[in-house]
């Protein structure tokens, strides 16, 4: 990494309007408080916090009946706005970004950023589920699950944020395990690539970077969306939509230490932490050591 790579601005979304388990939006202050900031520069790096964005309690919400089948949409996209413009400015400062959900919806506004800035960037999707659905396959209506599809320009103008969409060669799943059967056919059309947790299983970790990475091609900079709930439950109980059959504790860090490796990581979302659900802020902790992995730490 350059010199300016050394900085790092962190921001907190403590947004839980793109699903409906309340709770999530303590998510940032949970990793805050088990040290992100202070393992970060431990690491080296020099570390500002640049506070919360805005964000409504759904209390504060009018219902806009333009939303349709996707809740809360049009809050939803104006704060992924509001992320969008902040992740811009530290991209021009040159500082690597880390926002801290909340629920998924945020990387509406984080990833539009990242390909916006960067000339070429690809996007790693950690993640239990696939994001892809649309306001018409949702079972739900919850926004983080239509993030990606959103990113491609598959929703409706309101969850659309930027001016750039990602393509299809331009992010890759991984751990996934857990897809809506209309989310399954949609993302085999787009052809997306996908690293699921059988392809895990069977090749080992290392592997599976590797080819992801692969599968990226030269690329400038790389955005890592960490959703909590790709870990096993066992080792993430805090999260809002477990799924057994995740990753263990050593392949999180061992995915984390092999993109530190690559050294292309200049953004990042660390979602879905739930305090409400957790064990002693288990899942929090857990992220923080994980995004630590991502940005040096070595057992030797």
């Amino acid at each position: 990494m350059t010199r300016s790579h050394k900085e790092i601005c962190i921001y907190g979304v403590p947004m839980d309007l793109g699903q409906k388990r309340r709770g999530v939006d303590m998510g940032p202050s949970a990793i805050r408080y088990a040290g992100l900031q202070h393992r970060l520069e431990n690491l080296g790096y020099q570390v500002s916090d640049g506070g919360n964005i805005s964000v409504p309690v759904v209390e504060q919400i009018e219902p806009d009946p333009t939303d349709g089948r996707a809740l809360n949409a049009h809050a939803v996209g104006a704060i992924c706005q509001s992320v969008h413009e902040h992740m811009e400015q530290v991209l021009n400062a040159g500082q690597i970004g880390i926002f801290l959900g909340g629920d998924h919806s945020i990387a509406l506004g984080t990833v539009s950023a990242a390909l916006e800035h960067h000339r070429k960037v690809g996007v790693l999707w950690i993640d239990a589920h696939g994001d892809f659905n649309t306001p018409q396959t949702t079972p739900s209506g919850n926004v983080h699950g239509m993030v990606v599809a959103a990113l491609m320009g598959k929703c409706p103008p309101v969850l659309t944020v930027g001016d750039v969409r990602l393509r299809a060669d331009q992010i890759v799943y991984l751990g996934i395990r857990d897809l809506d059967i209309e989310e399954k056919a949609a993302m085999r059309e787009a052809g997306v690539r996908v690293y699921t947790m059988r392809d895990i299983d069977e090749n080992g970790m290392a592997t599976v970077v590797h080819a992801a990475l692969n599968a990226l091609g030269n690329v400038d900079a790389l955005h890592i969306s960490l959703d909590m709930d790709a870990l096993d439950p066992r080792h993430a109980p805090g999260v809002g939509t477990p799924v057994p059959g995740g990753l263990t504790y050593r392949e999180a860090h061992l995915l984390l230490e092999l993109l530190a490796d690559d050294g292309r990581a200049r953004t990042m979302d660390i979602v879905e932490v739930n305090p409400i659900l957790d064990n002693n802020n288990r899942t929090a902790r857990t992220a923080v050591e994980l995004t630590a992995s991502l940005f040096g730490q070595r057992i030797l």
